[in-house]
């Protein structure tokens, strides 16, 4: 379900939630479905529970899930509360790596096509062009 890398530099709970918020993004994990428990998927991954907790907990800061207390962590259908905060982090990041782009000599053209790339990919089409 989750492929991480454990010799990564980058912590494990933000390879956890940067593979959960990837599934949710892309469908494979529903609106309210039910996650794994943190126990059950501490030890499917061998990692400690708290690393599971802490990712969980990010998760829902950020509007990606939900929990109900003695149930358990569920995917939020409110794609809403993610848009916002999202549209404004992704306005900032584009923008910092436009002007690096236009900086190294990058046209405009080849802007748009590595964005176009990022549509078809995440609508499940062919994710690389060569170029």
């Amino acid at each position: 379900m989750f492929d991480l890398d454990l010799r990564s530099r980058k912590p494990i709970y933000e390879q956890l939630i940067e593979k959960m918020k990837e599934m949710i993004i892309h469908g494979v994990l529903k609106p309210n479905e039910q996650l794994p428990s943190v126990r059950l998927l501490a030890k499917q991954l061998t990692i400690n529970p708290n690393t599971i907790q802490k990712a969980y907990r990010e998760l829902e800061r950020e509007g990606y899930i939900y929990s109900i207390p003695g149930k358990g962590s569920f995917v939020d259908n409110k794609k809403e509360a993610v848009y916002s905060e999202k549209v404004k982090q992704l306005e900032e990041n584009m923008l910092k790596l436009c002007q690096e782009a236009f900086y190294i000599g990058l046209k405009k053209e080849q802007i748009f096509s590595i964005v176009e790339r990022a549509e078809r990919a995440i609508r499940g089409g062919e994710e690389h062009d060569s170029n």
